[in-house]
């Protein structure tokens, strides 16, 4: 493989060897032999392409980097059983990081923050050195998450067209600017039958799985016990990560935080020169 800072396309295994698809970047790199590797982990119903410029970001400074798709989104493989539950989730990336090999650097956001406290509990310090939570806690809000799963269902049976997935996400995220070139759309939608369908599958939404909010006091505490630095980033328009929340989460954990003013829930993408920079700012000191 290539030792430049350029993304490539590279598969890991899960467990029950689901394939998991990630762009990685500097593998190899002398820059990167003596730093932890950055591993990014998306939300619910996004992919790998949501890190792309952050990403890219840290590789400039240096650091080897990867991108995942979690189970059932993006390129991965869908879960033969259905099982979508931070559980499966977490277990698959505890795979991915025996794959790896050396300490790492966890960025998560939302469902992927969830992931990541699991994973930094289980896997312990010296694999996990650093915790970025993105627009989560574990006592987030249930207006805003419904807000999510709402979008995501009102959109299940596709799209005639990338103007109308470009109109669905301009009433999702009023905040952001809607791009005038639709092709970026194309690394989240898959044309298929005539129809452009978000590149998840539906059964991540309907399948039974655990309760997010009857798991809060497991995810809270795992969270409480992590020894490692841990930088808490929120969209300060986000409706899933409320103030209120930022301040029961930091009385009880030991982390950093910063607010980023022109983001939401989706603060990589709201406001990416900003994340970048707090991002940066954190993983090199």
């Amino acid at each position: 493989m290539s030792s430049t800072n350029s993304g490539q396309t590279v598969e890991f295994r899960g467990t029950n060897e689901l394939a998991l698809v990630a762009d990685e970047w500097n593998r190899g790199a002398e820059s990167a032999a003596e730093r932890p590797t950055i591993l990014m982990l998306h939300g619910g119903g996004q992919n790998r392409f949501s890190w792309k410029n952050t990403g890219q970001v840290l590789a400039d400074h240096g650091f080897h980097v990867i991108a995942l798709d979690a189970r059932g989104h993006g390129d991965s493989d869908r879960a033969p059983d259905a099982d979508y539950s931070v559980d499966s989730l977490s277990a698959d990336v505890l795979r991915v990081l025996e794959q790896i090999g050396r300490p790492v650097v966890l960025i998560g956001a939302s469902m992927g923050g969830l992931t990541s406290i699991l994973v930094a509990k289980e896997a312990g310090p010296a694999v996990v050195t650093k915790l970025v939570l993105v627009d989560v806690v574990p006592r987030f809000e249930k207006d805003g998450s419904a807000r999510i799963r709402d979008f995501m269902f009102s959109n299940v049976d596709g799209f005639d067209n990338l103007e109308q997935a470009a109109d669905a996400i301009a009433g999702y995220l009023p905040h952001r600017k809607r791009p005038k070139n639709l092709d970026g759309l194309k690394k989240n939608l898959r044309f298929r039958d005539g129809r452009w369908f978000w590149h998840w599958d539906p059964a991540f939404l309907t399948a039974p799985k655990d309760d997010p909010f009857g798991r809060v006091e497991r995810l809270e505490q795992a969270a409480i016990d992590l020894t490692i630095p841990i930088l808490l980033i929120r969209g300060k328009l986000s409706d899933v990560v409320s103030a209120e929340g930022v301040q029961d989460f930091l009385a009880k954990v030991p982390a950093e935080f910063v607010e980023l003013s022109d983001a939401g829930h989706t603060a990589a993408g709201d406001d990416n020169d900003a994340f970048s920079e707090a991002v940066v700012s954190f993983v090199t000191r």
